[in-house]
């Protein structure tokens, strides 16, 4: 069974719009910072060491969402993060988000590992290995 990388947050009012639900480019935002959690913590790669330090990155290629339920000020989310793919140079991601067992939000996300020319490069093997456990086994 694959490993889950999962978080949590508080919805916040700078999150929501005039109707008071969150505001819908504020979850790619949010996707992000999860993403950015995961490299910091279980990957052991922050985006600090990728971007600043090393000199790369791994933008967003593609991203597909869909908005299930609204979600509002200070509700309590909970984020979990899997691989579906691991490429030479990409890694496609599923995002779930989901609050007091109600599915609010889905999305795939495929990031690419560049170096400093913006060119796909192949992932490090010590930062493959630690994606590896996070790629979905079929059942």
């Amino acid at each position: 069974m694959s490993q889950v990388f999962t978080t949590a947050r508080k919805v916040r009012f700078a999150d929501c719009d005039a109707a008071g639900i969150v505001f819908f480019p504020r979850y790619f935002e949010m996707l992000n910072g999860v993403v950015e959690d995961w490299f910091a913590g279980p990957l052991a790669a922050s985006f600090r060491e990728l971007h600043i330090e090393r000199g790369v990155s791994v933008p967003t290629a593609a991203v597909e969402a869909r908005f299930i339920a609204p979600s509002r000020l200070e509700d309590d989310l909970t984020f979990s993060l899997t691989v579906t793919r691991l490429g030479g140079a990409s890694c496609r991601l599923r995002h779930v988000i989901d609050c007091a067992g109600q599915r609010r939000f889905e999305a795939t996300q495929t990031i690419v590992y560049v170096g400093r020319s913006l060119k796909p490069e192949p992932w490090p093997d010590a930062l493959r290995a630690r994606i590896a456990p996070f790629v979905e086994t079929q059942p």
